[in-house]
């Protein structure tokens, strides 16, 4: 009798789980997919806040998708809870359905603080297709929408970034000292702030909001913790997020600050398997297992739970911590262990330039790494890749540590001289080429041709 393979969610875990199950079966399975939105990507949809692309452009799988994946997709649905021992789920509309294997990507959602006023009108989260949806109607009759944002994080830089293309007057609060506060150090965080003040972008750190009131007509007044208010249009609350791990009570399955799942994506129940922000899953690296709530980490956990559903046997190496991030024109990434204060720094830091870079190393291997600046010294120079593929491979630089120490702008030589670029195209998750997204929106496929420029690094000469 076939698999029957169930999936809970519909983002890039899914939806790379989808393909890889049929990648290595063939299409003999079951899969039913259950989820409470279309799938989409979440990353896509500052671009739709921005007017950059239309909303269907956020979607990532449609009705002639599942039809070709034999993929029964139950969509707007709502599980209510599992029951590992029976292989059983209970849907919110009543339906009880049987699986063979399981995938639980239900993702993460916004955390709300308890701040007086913050149920009011005008006042929301910016996570969801709805979110969005939200604040572009709020916003529609408005020349320049005044915007305050509660939260410097990086999600909420994600959609600050959006509205700065927008022209929309902007201002955020953080609690935390410094903006970016899980991205970036001290250092890195300054030339942010000093980025955006000369942008017009209003930033407060070390501060709270103590209440939020209703003034005259839609306009909202937020009083900090030091007595002053800020009078917005619309107030983003961007504090954070948790896990959805509701569905999982009296199941048994194991759990810390999110699903524990092995380097096989199991969880404590070998046929269910879980991936994205609700995992807690291996570190590059590591023999230590932790959370890393990023679009990369969800398509190798959707990938590797795909597979192994499939009945391989595919271990994942773990997760490397990374964001990259653009606020208003300044880049900035940060990779791996940026914030170990027992390593080694070679640091490079012009603050009227807006450039900055530090290197965290343990003896000759380095293991983190912060960039920010403009695109001319961060993404165009393809430095952020090549510090990537290092921290990834764990080339150990050698003679090479004290080149990049007089040189920090010249990553380039010690990459191609070690050989990085061909150690990662030696190595595949699956153990077999990736493929294609088989979903591109209105069927069109990809017109920009491989860079020939890349050669030099993957050349034997």
């Amino acid at each position: 009798m076939a698999q029957h393979h169930i999936i809970i969610g519909g983002g890039p875990v899914a939806t790379n789980a989808i393909e890889s199950i049929r990648q290595f079966e063939s299409g003999e399975s079951r899969i039913t997919l259950i989820c409470d939105e279309p799938a989409h990507s979440r990353m896509a949809l500052p671009y739709w806040l921005a007017k950059q692309i239309p909303r269907e452009h956020t979607y990532t799988a449609n009705d002639d998708f599942y039809k070709r994946l034999n993929v029964e997709a139950r969509i707007p649905e709502k599980v209510q809870s599992i029951d590992p021992a029976a292989n059983t789920l209970q849907l919110a509309g009543g339906d009880a359905l049987q699986f063979d294997n399981l995938l639980i990507a239900t993702g993460s959602s916004p955390l709300n603080p308890p701040i007086p006023g913050i149920d009011l009108p005008g006042v929301q989260s910016l996570w969801s297709l709805a979110h969005t949806e939200s604040l572009l109607k709020t916003t529609d009759t408005l020349k320049k929408p005044r915007v305050l944002m509660i939260g410097a994080g990086f999600i909420g830089f994600i959609m600050l970034n959006a509205m700065y293309k927008r022209g929309w007057q902007l201002a955020v609060v953080e609690r935390e000292p410094h903006v970016l506060p899980r991205m970036l150090n001290v250092d890195g965080a300054a030339m942010v702030e000093s980025w955006l003040s000369e942008k017009g972008v209003e930033v407060h750190c070390g501060t709270t909001v103590q209440s939020i009131s209703q003034g005259d007509g839609s306009t909202k007044v937020v009083e900090l913790d030091g007595g002053q208010t800020i009078e917005a249009d619309v107030v983003i609350v961007a504090t954070g997020i948790q896990p959805n791990l509701g569905l999982l009570d009296g199941s048994g399955i194991a759990t810390d600050e999110g699903i524990l799942v092995n380097d096989l994506m199991q969880t404590n129940f070998e046929n269910i398997y879980a991936g994205g922000d609700v995992a807690q899953g291996p570190i590059l690296h590591s023999d230590q297992t932790a959370m890393h709530p990023i679009q990369p980490t969800a398509v190798d956990h959707g990938r590797i739970a795909g597979a192994n559903m499939a009945g391989q046997d595919i271990h994942y190496p773990g997760s490397l911590l990374m964001n990259v991030l653009d606020v208003c024109g300044l880049q900035c990434a940060s990779f791996g262990a940026w914030s170990d204060s027992s390593a080694e720094t070679i640091t490079m830091s012009n603050a009227t330039g807006h450039v900055y870079r530090n290197m965290l190393w343990h003896d000759d291997e380095m293991v983190g790494a912060i960039f920010v600046g403009r695109a001319g010294d961060v993404g165009m120079l393809t430095d952020v890749g090549m510090v990537k593929g290092i921290l990834q491979t764990g080339t150990r630089l050698g003679a090479w540590k004290a080149h990049i120490q007089e040189n920090p702008f010249d990553i380039r030589r010690p990459y191609t001289a070690l050989k990085v670029a061909q150690q990662l195209a030696g190595t595949t998750l699956l153990g077999r080429a990736a493929q294609p997204r088989q979903y591109r929106f209105g069927g069109q496929e990809a017109t920009v041709p491989p860079n020939p420029s890349h050669q030099v690094y993957v050349s034997t000469k």
